[in-house]
């Protein structure tokens, strides 16, 4: 982990984030400044800066499938929901520890900005 990274600290439960799901290996908590009704992060435990850097496909699996599990719990698995990866900051990432935004609960445009 690194010692300056929001989510790292948020792993070690130096920050709080109101959480909605955690296992071994991943985190997932509420976005503070959600996009849809709907807006969690879903972050590995290991410091992985971006997709750019991630080297271990069960990782970004795993990232998938909690991401997969929130959205049934949530109940926007029937309407459908996005789960989106931004890589670097042109493509919006402000914080550089992979993470996977599922969002829902809205309809979804395309293409998306």
């Amino acid at each position: 982990m690194a010692d300056d990274c929001l989510f790292c600290r948020i792993v070690r439960k130096e920050i709080p984030a109101k959480l909605v799901a955690e296992d071994e290996h991943s985190l997932a908590f509420r976005d503070i400044n959600p996009q849809a009704p709907v807006h969690v992060l879903v972050i590995p435990k290991e410091h992985v800066p971006s997709l750019d850097q991630a080297s271990d496909p069960a990782m970004l699996g795993r990232l998938s499938l909690m991401a997969a599990e929130i959205a049934r719990r949530e109940g926007i698995n029937g309407d459908g929901y996005r789960t989106v990866v931004n890589t670097n900051s042109a493509a919006g990432q402000t914080v550089f520890h992979i993470h996977l935004h599922l969002l829902g609960g809205r309809a979804m445009h395309w293409p998306p900005g």
